[in-house]
């Protein structure tokens, strides 16, 4: 039985180029779309069994259009698809439920195996970078520096803010409320004595906590 996909990705080129990339695979791209609105709506009309998702396209990016598929089809995984390395849009990508996030410039059997591993519900292997941002975001701080005034969950929070997360997505990622995120901020803010996140993002990164 094939793999259908939903490919979405502003660029011609970049679509075109599929059909020769699974050639000889097992997978059967069932639509393709231009914006994440559209990546959104195909998905939920054709219900694929992996959304392979560009993050910069118009009107809707692909986060956005990531997390309106994972509210509305949670056991439909989406593999982020993208050519930057920014470690913000791969913490946003953990926190939204993203199954894999493969680099445009990766080698096409990467992506074909992300695909396959997706579909079959495995997780990204430990190697990839989806992996790597979630370990960061998930640490627990050895309490050994007495230095680092924050209770482990404050810590997490505080990378998920260095990393650039909204309240919201880091609710997400934590699986707690706003009300909670909200709460650990302005601890985290008195604590460190500093008048912003991003004050605290620069102590976070100064000291290595991310």
């Amino acid at each position: 039985m094939s793999i259908r996909i939903i490919v979405a990705d502003d660029h011609e080129i970049v679509r075109s180029g599929f059909p020769s990339l699974l050639q000889g695979t097992d997978i059967e791209i069932v639509d393709m779309a231009v914006d994440g609105n559209e990546a959104v709506e195909k998905t939920l009309r054709h219900l694929p069994d992996v959304v392979v998702m560009d993050i910069r396209m118009p009107n809707c990016d692909g986060l956005a259009a990531l997390e309106q598929i994972h509210k509305k089809l949670p056991e439909t995984p989406v593999v982020m698809y993208t050519a930057y390395e920014n470690p913000t849009y791969i913490a946003r990508s953990v926190a939204l439920g993203a199954a894999d996030f493969i680099l445009k410039t990766s080698p096409g059997e990467e992506l074909v195996a992300a695909i396959k591993r997706s579909a079959s519900g495995a997780d990204a292997p430990d190697t990839s970078i989806l992996r790597r941002v979630k370990r960061v975001m998930r640490r627990r701080h050895e309490r050994d520096d007495d230095g680092i005034p924050l209770t482990n969950r404050e810590l997490q929070v505080l990378r998920h803010v260095a990393l650039g997360l909204s309240n919201r997505e880091i609710g997400h990622s934590l699986g707690i409320s706003i009300e909670t995120v909200k709460e650990h901020v302005q601890n985290i803010l008195r604590k460190l004595d500093v008048n912003d996140r991003t004050q605290a993002a620069v102590w976070a990164v100064r000291r290595s906590v991310v």
